[in-house]
């Protein structure tokens, strides 16, 4: 794959992740636009172990805490609703969106980013369960307790 190609294939990918982790439109592009300058220079240590945009939402995810830490931004690692339920279908609601995300904001870590991957990454139990070192089981039961969770706070 052609560097072009990479990047037209998962920048939105990228960009929607950071921007879940962030929620800042301009400081998700410009980590969207550090993530893939970053990986193509140092495209030759991909070694394929995982699937590519599982190496491109670490990257991301690594750049984006730096630049939070440079920044003293507050940061909440995203976390996973569960598995694709009536909460994933609130999202379509523009004002139950609002809610859900101010409440993904409140979880703790890994909760928040593994809702986040999940549902707005769109990525697989597995590879969640790749990028943080765990098993596809952990990365399952994680998400279903951070769905719990923010069912919980929006009752």
């Amino acid at each position: 794959m052609d560097v072009d190609e990479l990047y037209a294939v998962h920048v939105d990918d990228v960009y929607r992740y950071i921007l879940s982790l962030c929620a800042n439109k301009q400081v998700a592009e410009d980590i969207t636009s550090e993530t893939f300058l970053k990986a193509i220079q140092s495209i030759d240590k991909f070694k394929g172990e995982c699937h590519i945009r599982v190496w491109l939402c670490q990257i991301a995810k690594n750049t984006y805490y730096n630049f939070a830490k440079r920044n003293n931004f507050v940061t909440d690692m995203p976390a996973d609703l569960g598995s694709q339920g009536s909460l994933e279908l609130r999202l379509v609601d523009k004002s139950q969106s609002l809610e859900i995300h101010q409440v993904l904001h409140l979880l703790d870590e890994p909760y928040k980013e593994i809702f986040s991957l999940r549902v707005f990454a769109e990525l697989s139990f597995a590879d969640i369960g790749g990028i943080f070192n765990k098993s596809e089981g952990w990365a399952r039961v994680t998400f279903h307790r951070a769905k719990n969770k923010i069912k919980e706070r929006l009752q």
